[in-house]
């Protein structure tokens, strides 16, 4: 069974993906926060499940509560398609209520956290996960805020180190974040009978790990050196040319003096580099072979130095998928050639 689950951000959220992560072999992993984006990641999961190959699939739904009628437009979306698709929600926000008495598939239960419950759901249906009952209960502890409960702390910290890992893009390197925080929460495990201070004493160097290679380094280069490692492995989707330059989109990516000079030395072949924001905000640096003050004002009105500009892209929309932003860039950018 292929299985595409979507979850929240937080330390609950993640933690009913880490479960099921030990129990299914074949999974296609999504996040949102609460609002538009919930419908934004239900209509990629729709997109996906038409166009990829399984014999049977089911989408699970944790930590998060739908509308009734997104639950209305997940129901009929999954019956146009001619496969098998199971459907469950497992939630504990009691804003989901009226969903629940609704659909048969939506389960509510406000007793305990997501991860609890999903613990409980995988142990009975697919799987014994039996092995992370100590590490569940601490997310169930600052989850719905059990301040007595023994591993209350070493949830809370739990909760800050997942909280705090944002080096990582996650609307353009979505599967890396998700495999840092996984990272994450299996080296916090391993401090389980050591107890909150210790854990606490170490978040640092357990991240720092993470973003080790060849040579160790202060947190923020480490950092830097990844996401450039990840652009230059996406360098061909992430492609933009504007007048027969090429160029290189991110977006929401940040710290462009750093990011985008390394990037545009690893790939000299490259003649500039641009950050979208997500307010549309647009930082461009170059290296001599393209004048990206020019490219800034005559794609936004921006401008500055001949390496490093910005501008301000208006009515630019906002997305949570990187494949809408970068055909919006490219609509411009063509736009602004044919003029």
């Amino acid at each position: 069974m292929k299985l595409y689950h979507l979850s929240h951000i937080d330390l609950d959220g993640y933690g009913c993906q880490y479960l099921t992560d030990k129990v299914f072999s074949d999974t296609r992993y999504y996040n949102a926060n609460y609002g538009p984006e919930v419908t934004a990641r239900l209509k990629e999961i729709v997109e996906d499940l038409q166009s990829d190959e399984f014999d049977s699939a089911m989408v699970l739904i944790t930590d998060l509560n739908l509308q009734v009628g997104e639950c209305r437009f997940l129901e009929k979306e999954l019956k146009k398609l001619d496969k098998e698709v199971k459907l469950q929600l497992i939630d504990h926000h009691i804003s989901g209520k009226d969903s629940d008495n609704q659909f048969s598939w939506y389960h509510l239960d406000a007793g305990a956290s997501a991860t609890k419950l999903t613990y409980a759901y995988l142990n009975e249906n697919f799987g014994d996960v039996s092995d992370e009952e100590e590490f569940v209960k601490a997310i169930n502890a600052i989850d719905i805020w059990l301040t007595e409960d023994p591993l209350f702390e070493f949830g809370k910290v739990c909760m800050g180190l997942v909280d705090g890992a944002r080096e990582l893009n996650r609307t353009v390197f979505a599967s890396q974040d998700r495999e840092y925080k996984f990272y994450l929460l299996r080296e916090a495990k391993t401090f389980l009978k050591l107890g909150a201070i210790a854990l606490d004493e170490n978040c640092f160097f357990i991240k720092k790990r993470y973003f080790i290679g060849e040579e160790n380094d202060i947190l923020d280069n480490l950092v830097a050196a990844k996401v450039v490692d990840l652009l230059t492995e996406n360098k061909e989707a992430m492609s933009v040319r504007y007048k027969g330059y090429l160029g290189l989109m991110g977006y929401g990516i940040g710290k462009s003096s750093v990011i985008g000079n390394a990037f545009l030395v690893r790939n000299p072949e490259y003649n500039f580099y641009m950050d979208v924001g997500f307010r549309g905000k647009v930082s461009f640096r170059g290296n001599d072979s393209a004048d990206v003050s020019r490219i800034a004002k005559e794609l936004a009105g921006g401008g500055g130095h001949r390496n490093a500009s910005g501008a301000r892209i208006d009515g630019f929309k906002e997305s949570f998928v990187y494949r809408d932003i970068k055909k919006q860039i490219v609509a411009l950018m063509e736009e602004k050639e044919s003029i």
